[in-house]
């Protein structure tokens, strides 16, 4: 927690200070001292990339933006961290509430896994992490009639960060809207002020060949999809059911985007790829809908704040086709919504498997949403089948940039990518001559893999 860092007189505290790619991190926001980002824009850059390549999985900046009169002034506070041994001396607690929000299908599953690794991690590293876990989705429905109780919701923002699993299945598929797990998720995400969703697509190098497409088509592919959350079609008025001229029942939506919600989110991409290879691709259909002319107009307004980025713009159909052909000439994507919708789960599919793959929702204050990428896949759900990874690296994105633990956050993903370099898989990354594994498996595998790097780095201490 950044003010209680900076208010210990340990040398150490400031020996131990973490900054990511040369540049300070910033807390996405919350309780209990730790930076909260004020009613302006914010930018999270999540680079996933190998541990081989750079030396830890996710990596980047989050810093808020002050806007200012027709410009942008950045800025940004570094997070001085105390390790594990340094609080033991003394330093400043560091504590953390998490609420855990298991839903549905293999949510429970994967998420035992996630809050093992996350205790351990949390003892190595000196962290005290307070679990409270409540429902939402079709688990909610079940048990209180609705996708997102009052007291789920107040929980999330009593929280310093949320850790969702996974929600919906077949057996809500048939209610009215209204009472949809899949409400839940809405209602959170515009609960918790989330209008940022951010989805890497990586292929891992130890997963290259679990690709449907070739080789030489996904290798190297790193993509950041940058998704408007809280607007658009999912949240347009009116909508609803009639009746036409025919007498035929016909349904309606509306899209609509506010100037404000089209920069507020342009700005966040335009930062992110800044941070990454300073090319950024808004994706639209301009040519048919106003919605998506307004979201041109603006998003070319705001490049003209960052010179220093490629814009390119694309028509969304023109883009599902070409994150198949050549996705490797893509490096940061910001759409709206319904359009973000489908291009990341695209985007994933690239990937190999889309149970490796994590995200985070964020807004301009409160605390942010982490979850896997993957749905709640009620077909395996309670036969030990799920990969937890994508769970795993959820846990791991919230520690770096909703608690402003990058080195916890590394000790996990380090240990992801020792264990798929051992050739541990679940079923859907299995290849030749790998070890298939189940989901509770593969997590006592990470937790051990955990416990050796704790005994190595005890070593090197006493060496």
């Amino acid at each position: 927690m950044a003010a209680c860092a900076f208010s210990c007189s340990s040398a150490a505290a400031v020996k131990s200070a973490v900054f990511v790619r040369g540049t300070e991190s910033l807390s996405v926001g919350g309780k209990g001292g730790r930076v909260s980002i004020p009613s302006t824009s914010l930018s999270c850059s999540f680079k996933a990339l190998s541990a081989r390549q750079h030396g830890h999985c996710l990596e980047g900046l989050v810093k808020h933006t002050v806007q200012g009169e027709g410009s942008c002034r950045r800025k940004s506070m570094a997070v001085v961290r105390a390790s594990a041994s340094e609080t033991s001396e003394g330093a400043c607690a560091r504590s953390y509430k998490i609420t855990l929000l298991p839903g549905d299908g293999i949510g429970p599953e994967i998420m035992k896994v996630a809050k093992e690794v996350l205790k351990m991690v949390g003892q190595q590293e000196g962290m005290e992490l307070a679990f409270e876990e409540a429902l939402v989705g079709g688990a909610a429905i079940d048990e209180y009639g609705n996708p997102l109780p009052d007291s789920s919701l107040a929980l999330c923002r009593n929280s310093d960060a949320v850790l969702l699993a996974a929600i919906g299945g077949y057996k809500w598929d048939n209610n009215t809207a209204h009472l949809r797990p899949e409400r839940g998720l809405l209602g959170l995400r515009a609960g918790l002020g989330a209008f940022a969703n951010l989805r890497p697509a990586t292929v891992l190098p130890q997963l290259v060949d679990a690709s449907t497409l070739k080789r030489e088509v996904v290798e190297g592919v790193d993509i950041m999809v940058v998704r408007e959350l809280t607007g658009g079609i999912y949240f347009g008025q009116p909508k609803g059911f009639g009746v036409n001229e025919a007498g035929e029942r016909t349904g309606f939506n509306t899209m609509i985007y506010s100037v404000q919600e089209i920069d507020r989110i342009a700005r966040v991409a335009f930062e992110m790829a800044r941070k990454r290879r300073g090319r950024l691709c808004s994706v639209d259909k301009s040519n048919v809908l106003e919605t998506s002319q307004l979201w041109r107009e603006r998003v070319t307004e705001i490049g003209k704040e960052y010179p220093d980025v490629e814009l390119s713009h694309m028509y969304v159909d023109n883009a599902a086709m070409q994150l198949i052909r050549a996705p490797k000439q893509f490096d940061t994507i910001v759409t709206g919504n319904i359009f973000g919708d489908i291009l990341s789960d695209e985007a994933s599919m690239l990937t190999g498997s889309i149970g490796m793959l994590p995200s985070a929702s964020v807004g301009e204050s409160g605390p942010g949403l982490f979850e896997p990428v993957h749905g709640s896949a009620p077909d395996i759900a309670g036969q030990d089948k799920a990969n937890p990874l994508a769970q795993v690296l959820s846990a791991a994105m919230m520690l770096r940039y909703g608690l402003n633990e990058p080195a916890a956050a590394q000790r996990i993903e380090a240990t992801v990518f020792n264990v798929l370099d051992k050739g541990y898989r679940t079923g859907d990354i299995m290849s030749a001559g790998k070890t298939l594994v189940g989901c509770a498996q593969m997590g006592d595998i990470l937790l051990h893999s955990l416990s050796q790097s704790t005994e190595s780095h005890a070593a090197s201490l006493t060496a």
